[in-house]
């Protein structure tokens, strides 16, 4: 957890006086400090996946972009979704199309964004999707067509009944879902949906 940059002091008789920064220890003893807010609070960061990043930043390095043309980046994004499919999807779905808030996060980080210091603004937090593995891992066996051990799993899902699922023991190959409703309409009393980063192959 985040240290607090800020404190703030409630007096023995239950009221606050005064801001106080770290290390000041003015006050009584019987004066109780509370942490006020975190650096993570005061300079909050946009949570982006390593695809929706490479986007964001090869759009806002194109001819007519940076800071100062935010309503092109936006533009662009939203329209150009074969040029842009992350950034897209972020920013237009079917839940967020009557909702701006998408596209006032996408305008100020826009106008915050450091190219020399995309650190400040953007935390790239793993692509997480869905998949439908067995529930328990399995000894390769070549016999049975299993060339590496580990868990299987479900793969050309769209193809087939949930009667007949093709299991593959390489996750790259598996097929990925977007929600757990979807996922779980694959499952049986062997395999489970779980929630896996989608570049992570330690799972």
């Amino acid at each position: 957890m985040t240290k607090p940059v800020a404190y703030i002091r409630k007096t023995s008789g239950g009221t606050y006086i005064s801001q106080m920064p770290i290390g000041d220890n003015y006050g009584a003893k019987t004066d109780k400090t509370l942490p006020l807010y975190t650096k993570d609070q005061l300079h909050q960061r946009v949570k982006m996946t390593q695809a929706e990043f490479d986007e964001f930043t090869g759009l806002y390095g194109k001819e007519y972009g940076g800071r100062g043309n935010v309503f092109f980046g936006l533009d662009q994004a939203i329209n150009l979704g074969d040029y842009y499919p992350y950034l897209n999807k972020r920013l237009i779905t079917d839940k967020q199309f009557d909702d701006n808030s998408a596209q006032a996060e996408f305008v100020n980080l826009w106008i915050k964004f450091d190219p020399s210091h995309p650190e400040k603004t953007i935390e790239i937090v793993p692509d997480m999707k869905w998949f439908v593995r067995s529930k328990e891992k399995y000894e390769a066996d070549i016999v049975q067509g299993l060339p590496e051990s580990g868990y299987l799993y479900l793969t050309d899902g769209g193809s087939y009944s949930v009667e007949y699922c093709e299991m593959t023991t390489f996750k790259d190959d598996a097929t990925q879902f977007d929600t757990k409703e979807e996922a779980e309409k694959w499952t049986n009393p062997l395999i489970e949906a779980v929630q896996l980063p989608v570049d992570d192959d330690n799972d």
